[in-house]
């Protein structure tokens, strides 16, 4: 009996089927252990050991997998053909060891980038060893991660309050978001004036002409800026005679792009089909794990972490036979079309993302996916299949055209282009080469027959005013492309990458563009006034350069850690005498436009308007940044930063209280106010005047007296309950918009609902929260905010949020996330630990009595965050007092000491 190692569950089934009853097949479930989220976890002072820790579900994973290795003949470490997947072969290879089950047992390596029989057959035939410097290059970004998130994020914590976390890469890709909000806010217009001419030929066909020259000298796309100039050349052209100088027609071939890398396909995944990286990888990562397909499990796609362009010479003839049979003979170039990767290190540079069969065209597998894997699975078809196509063909016509008036001369030009034959095109055209084609590319048709030497007649001259506009904000897509081309991260890592910075609220989106919230500006602006070096486009993207040389075996991994910590280590050390002051002088002025917008009226925005003597400056409380006025307490104006810039906090008028009339009630003044935490409602004066904050979702432009008459009055009254006689109330909570009956929660739907239901509905509500018994405030069982698969024994694990907070959900057990942990960042890894703890283990194991004893280790592993790119909790001691630390704990593991992100926050606060 062969074991054979895979990282998901989900394909060791299929793969067990190719290999036969001679293999056994079991999953890792991903990492088996990690750096445990305190201080101490890389040492520096001993030469960067790294201490890991094997969560109790991986244990469990772990004594499975050992057993099997006992009585087998030999182990085969088959997890995915990436950096990780390698890491992930040697953690469990080093952990079996340990356990001494290994012995003289043949151990190899395999790697396969499609689970498909042949693929995965031809690797097991072929099998290496364990790749140590890819490995070494895993163990350094590791490390550099973690001593990056773990002493910069501490440092963040004390000197301003309320953010989150740094990275390595995190901080990077942020600061290219704010710098381009940066360049948007700065950004001054200038005009410019475009003129053509609509002319018709002496066979009476109309076509456009542009103005490209005048006055001797070649006008550029801008080079008319004012009306004045804009009038005399458009009086020139209306008394001007024609004629064609030059008429130019060549042809133009333009050839396809390669198949997908992770990159290119998220970024085409975005534009084409609507989709964020994150989800675009979720569905690839099944399309290629495997679909059932008329009773067999098959891989459709090849693995989607990949730097590669190129595909398997047998992937390329089946690619060839399919443009025949399905597009003709003319579409097969001669030669097949091979390409060049651009990846810098070699042993990462996998095949390209292709479907694993050509012959599997989207019509034939539609009916067997999902909405979402379809469009997806069309796409990397239909790329794939584009680039052994032949070139497209077209023409592109150029006709040169003379205005003559009097002495006076000008130049136009007209260009048409028209596909003769569509090549490549008929399967698959890239909408973002489209977005990206500029207003003066007018090759968007054909001209009509034009003659040179012929005169042409005039019908109509334009000239139209323009403004030139500020770069657009970036997208999920283009954000990843222009990581790529500075060589920040890695493609598999930027949708963990993105999910984070939306994750700790550092950017919002936008109609799907990303927009600096004011934390990640001023965490930003922070780094670069402090830690300039680190968040250096450059800088990163060296480090990149000397991970992929750790992986080529060209560099020492520790050697290059050893470099970056001297350095690191000593800045962080220096800001310990930094102060709070001196932060906040700096980041008034690297954020001016966002602290201190323009007004409208002229006056100087650093002027409190309250108190007209005050200056206006950032000030940091427990929750974050706000903006207040020098002359506290006698004034207290403050002003919170606007998450899309301060110019939209100045103008919503909230500077000053708005009045929106009076409560026909009470006759008190209704206004509508902002404070630290955002813009509220109050009714009268004083410490015990009413107040209401803004609904999510309501924007202060929108309030007006109805509206805030309806908030300030709540709960309402809806009716008495028939059976009881009771008064149904509808309010705004902590959790939501509800119903209250008899002293019971029953939550509603929107917060609209609350000003609008009738007795009837809310008479069903309530009757509806009865029938699923108690639970808390009528939530019944929450919906899920995330699916994280299926648990080994059957059914769903999902994180719900309820009454005291999320939690994961499996079958009837429920466990509750631990203090500060994100919903959305929950591995299945953390979730089964949780599971464990609370119990919920399949009724065969033999060990569930033993869960109790396991609670500290399972609590302590679910409550455990990546500290890569995205570390942010964890605190720093000194690395002697970590040295002493770790001089004092014996090889067995002593209970951690408590140096959660809490108790720092409450130290430094």
């Amino acid at each position: 009996m062969n074991v054979v190692i895979v990282e998901s569950p989900a394909k060791a089934k299929t793969i067990n089927k190719y290999l036969g009853s001679g293999y056994k097949v079991l999953a890792s479930f991903g990492h088996v252990r990690d750096l445990p989220a305190k201080d101490g976890s890389v040492l520096p002072d001993q030469d960067f050991e790294m201490l890991w820790e094997v969560d109790s579900a991986s244990q469990k994973r772990m004594k499975d997998i050992a057993d099997a290795v006992k009585g087998s003949d030999a182990v085969y470490l088959a997890t995915d053909p990436d950096r990780e997947g390698e890491a992930i072969s040697w953690h469990v290879l080093d952990l079996l060891k340990k356990k001494k089950v290994i012995g003289d047992k043949l151990v190899k390596r395999v790697v396969f980038n499609a689970i498909t029989k042949k693929a995965v057959l031809d690797a097991m035939a072929n099998p290496r060893d364990i790749d140590v410097p890819l490995v070494d290059a895993y163990l350094a970004r590791r490390a550099l991660d973690y001593l990056v998130g773990f002493n910069l994020s501490p440092v963040l914590w004390r000197k301003l309050p309320g953010a989150r976390s740094a990275g390595r890469v995190q901080s990077v890709a942020l600061r290219l978001v704010c710098d381009r909000e940066t360049e948007i806010e700065r950004f001054v217009s200038e005009e410019y004036w475009n003129i053509s001419a609509l002319l018709k030929t002496p066979r009476g066909d109309e076509f456009l002409a542009k103005l490209v020259q005048a006055d001797g000298k070649r006008l550029q796309g801008k080079s008319i800026t004012n009306g004045e100039e804009a009038g005399r050349l458009k009086t020139l052209l209306d008394g001007a005679a024609y004629s064609v100088e030059t008429v130019e027609a060549k042809p133009v071939k333009r050839n396809p792009g390669p198949p997908f890398t992770t990159s290119s396909l998220q970024q085409a995944a975005s534009s084409n089909i609507g989709f964020g990286a994150s989800r675009t990888m979720q569905v690839a990562q099944k399309l290629y794990e495997g679909i059932d397909i008329g009773g067999e499990t098959v891989g459709l796609i090849t693995y989607m972490r990949t730097d590669g362009v190129q595909m398997a010479p047998e992937a390329i003839e089946q690619a060839r036979s399919a443009i025949v049979e399905q597009f003709g003979p003319r579409y097969m170039p001669e030669k097949p079309r091979f390409y060049s990767t651009k990846a810098k290190n070699a042993q990462e540079a996998h095949e390209a993302i292709r479907p694993t069969d050509f012959n599997r065209t989207p019509d034939k597998v539609r009916q067997y996916l999902d909405a979402d894997q379809a469009r997806l699975y069309e796409l990397i078809w239909k790329r794939g299949i584009a680039s052994q196509m032949a070139s497209a063909e077209m023409e592109r016509t150029t006709v040169e055209i003379s205005a003559t008036n009097g002495a006076d001369k000008a130049g136009l030009r007209a260009v048409g282009s028209v596909v003769r034959f569509d090549g490549f095109l008929g399967a698959y055209v890239d909408r973002r080469e489209e977005d990206d084609k500029s207003e003066d590319d007018d090759e968007d048709g054909r001209l009509p027959e034009i003659n040179a030497g012929e005169k042409l007649d005039k019908n109509k001259v334009n000239s139209s005013q323009h403004f030139t506009e500020p770069p657009p904000r970036y997208s999920e897509a283009s954000l990843i492309k222009k990581m790529e081309e500075l060589g920040i991260g890695r493609p598999s890592t930027y949708a963990a990458t993105l999910k984070t910075l939306s994750d700790r609220e550092y950017v919002i989106m936008d109609k799907r563009k990303l927009i600096p919230h004011s934390k990640g500006r001023l965490v930003t602006a922070f780094l670069e006034n402090f830690f300039t070096k680190y968040v250096e486009y450059d800088f990163t993207a060296d480090l990149e350069e000397k991970l992929d040389r750790i992986s080529a075996g060209e560099l020492d991994w520790k050697q290059v850690l050893r470099e970056f910590w001297q350095d690191f280590f000593g800045q962080i050390e220096d800001t310990k005498e930094l102060r709070v002051t001196n932060v906040l002088d700096a980041l008034n002025e690297a954020l001016a436009p966002l602290v201190f917008p323009k007004r409208e009226d002229g006056s100087d925005p650093r002027i409190c308007q309250v108190c007209g003597t005050g200056n206006l400056s950032l000030k940091l409380g427990k929750y974050g940044a706000f903006v207040g006025c020098s002359n506290y307490p006698e004034c207290n104006f403050t002003r919170q930063l606007s998450s899309e810039g301060g110019a939209d906090a100045e103008a919503s008028g909230l500077n000053e209280p708005k009045e929106l009339g009076t409560d026909p009630m009470t006759g008190e003044q209704l206004t509508l106010r902002s404070g630290r935490f955002g813009p509220y409602i109050q009714r009268g004066d004083g410490k015990e005047a009413k107040r209401s904050s803004l609904p999510k979702g309501w924007l202060p432009d929108d309030i007006d007296h109805e509206k805030a008459l309806a908030l300030i009055n709540l709960p309402r009254d809806v009716g008495k309950h028939p059976e009881s006689g009771k008064m149904i109330s509808a309010g705004l909570g902590r959790y939501g918009p509800f119903l209250l009956h008899d002293g019971g929660y029953a939550n509603l739907e929107t917060i609209e609902d609350v000003f609008s239901i009738g007795l009837n509905r809310a008479i069903t509500v309530i009757a509806e929260k009865k029938e699923k018994g108690p639970g808390g405030r009528g939530r019944g069982t929450p919906a899920a905010l995330k699916d994280l698969g299926a648990h080994p024994d059957g059914g769903a694990i999902t994180v719900r949020d309820g009454k005291y907070g999320p939690y994961v959900n499996w079958a009837k057990v429920n466990a509750t996330l631990p203090k500060g942990m994100d919903p959305q960042s929950v591995t299945m890894e953390q979730a089964m630990a949780l599971i464990i703890e609370k119990g919920g283990k399949a009724s065969s194991d033999k060990a569930k009595a033993k869960a109790p004893a396991k609670k500290a280790t399972a609590k302590k592993a679910a409550a455990k965050t990546e500290a890569d790119a995205t570390t942010e909790t964890a605190t720093k001691k000194s690395p002697a007092k970590a040295k002493t630390a770790a001089k004092k704990a014996p090889a067995k593991k002593a209970p951690a000491k408590k140096t959660t992100a809490s108790k720092a926050k409450k130290t430094d606060t």
